[in-house]
């Protein structure tokens, strides 16, 4: 797969998630459980953290089997929680990747318990019973998921938005924020990766440092985004931030000062790159460039 252009690697590489998903996420859960979480998790969005799972492990020579099942467990996570936020209590958005959020599709209730179940399922295919990944492993995996997932990451970051409602927030604030919202799972993400292999301290911090500048830098975009496309384009309902008066990189900075921003962030993302000395990190450059060049 080293030889292969980027868009045919993560084609490759999507269609490897998503079967692991296919095969992982129960369609015989009962009650209707198990259709309304292939409905959330299955056939669609970008797939970005897996792909930063599966270039980071490829950048250390990692066991790729482990950092599948990392792959298909952090897009779970991410899945649930679009599930939650998507919730008439939390964000109350109608449509997500293109279609009716889940709660529109199943009902409140089962759009609950199908993120629970998400959530729960993604440390389930971390800790297989076979011993195709060493219990070590299995342990610092779902360290770094439950992690970035928590309180001192997406679940964190998540309340900080829902008490910023209608609230002024200075740059220093929305960007703990986001780093803790978005950030936090895409530099997981990374890291999750970089656990399947063997690499010096200078390495890692390299990759951490890269995976917090990526998390901002997609969440920047992501506020361009919002105010500059239709809502067709994007999979989901453009404007609702501004129209629910949340406070966010355009509100706060401009857009044009945001998209600086933007760059910067790559640039950083570029520059720890180059800090790490590792050889194979051209995929997780052209993500970064991916991530900032995007328009939905």
């Amino acid at each position: 797969m080293n030889d292969m252009t980027l868009e045919a690697w993560m084609q490759a590489v999507l269609d490897e998630v998503e079967c692991a998903l296919q095969q992982w996420v129960p369609a015989d859960a009962p009650a209707g459980l198990g259709e309304a979480m292939r409905y959330g998790v299955l056939d669609g969005g970008k797939r970005l953290r897996p792909l930063l799972v599966m270039a980071a492990c490829e950048a250390v020579g990692g066991q790729r089997p482990a950092a599948l099942r990392a792959a298909a467990a952090v897009e779970l996570i991410h899945a649930y929680s679009l599930v939650h936020d998507d919730l008439p209590c939390m964000d109350n958005d109608v449509l997500r990747r293109g279609k009716p959020t889940v709660h529109v599709r199943y009902g409140q209730a089962q759009a609950m318990l199908a993120g629970d179940a998400m959530q729960a399922l993604a440390f389930e295919v971390l800790t297989p019973q076979d011993d195709s990944i060493a219990p070590a492993l299995q342990a610092r995996l779902c360290a770094l998921l439950a992690r970035a997932a928590g309180h001192a990451g997406m679940a964190g970051g998540q309340a900080i938005d829902l008490a910023s409602v209608g609230r002024p927030l200075d740059e220093a604030a929305l960007r703990d924020m986001h780093r803790r919202k978005t950030g936090a799972l895409l530099q997981g993400s990374v890291l999750m990766g970089a656990a399947c292999g063997q690499l010096d301290a200078t390495a890692l911090q390299g990759l951490s440092d890269y995976g917090a500048a990526l998390g901002l830098a997609f969440q920047v975009v992501d506020d361009i985004l919002d105010v500059t496309q239709e809502s067709h384009t994007l999979g989901k309902t453009a404007g609702k931030d501004l129209n629910d008066n949340k406070p966010t990189y355009v509100s706060v900075l401009g857009l044009e000062a945001a998209r600086r921003h933007a760059v910067e962030l790559r640039d950083q993302a570029h520059a720890a790159l180059h800090r790490c000395g590792l050889p194979g990190t051209a995929r997780l450059a052209a993500l970064a460039d991916k991530v900032v060049d995007r328009d939905s």
